[in-house]
């Protein structure tokens, strides 16, 4: 757990646009401010990934995410509901809710809500963060700090301090309408 005084810190730098890593699950991640578009860019920039293929949200409790769960079917909210928190990331439709710059050329969207500690404290405060690996396209994720500042060199605004979860993979993804798994664990 991080002291209220670094969690003030870092939510006024989302705020204010800024980029982050922080332990998640299972690798390190990368987080702004959703609804900051420069941001969103200096992020997708870091990765070097196009914006067409869309980013993950995560929240430290699915109350979070109401805004787009509210009008769901009942049996679809329920399945959120028995997976999350986990790592459980479902691709939602996102009903023109979001920016184009989180949802890609998708209709839905990449939702997860995290178990991890710090990054549940993080949310409390900041609301949805973005929350990719913290790794240049094509490059393996980062699964240590060290690794995170060998990528990116001093470009980041803050590496939040903390260890990683106990998984040995990034969350798994699935449609929530299909459930057709897009990315195994």
């Amino acid at each position: 757990m991080l002291a209220n005084w670094r969690i003030t810190r870092l939510n006024r730098l989302l705020q204010a646009g800024g980029v982050i890593a922080y332990p998640t699950e299972g690798v390190w991640g990368l987080g702004c401010n959703p609804w900051n578009g420069s941001a969103v860019e200096r992020l997708l920039d870091l990765k070097q990934r196009p914006v067409h293929k869309g980013l993950i949200l995560i929240a430290g409790e699915i109350e979070q995410f109401d805004f787009l769960l509210w009008d769901l079917p009942d049996a679809q909210l329920a399945k959120l509901r028995l997976s999350w928190p986990g790592p459980n990331t479902w691709l939602v439709p996102h009903q023109g809710r979001l920016p184009e710059w989180i949802t890609g050329a998708h209709d839905t969207v990449a939702l997860r809500v995290t178990t991890h500690p710090v990054v549940r404290q993080l949310c409390a405060a900041a609301g949805p963060l973005v929350s990719t690996s913290a790794n240049p396209a094509g490059r393996p994720s980062a699964r240590s700090r060290l690794r995170v500042e060998q990528y990116f060199h001093g470009e980041l605004d803050a590496i939040v301090p903390g260890a990683l979860g106990g998984a040995r993979n990034p969350s798994i993804i699935r449609d929530l309408q299909t459930d057709q798994v897009i990315r195994g664990a």
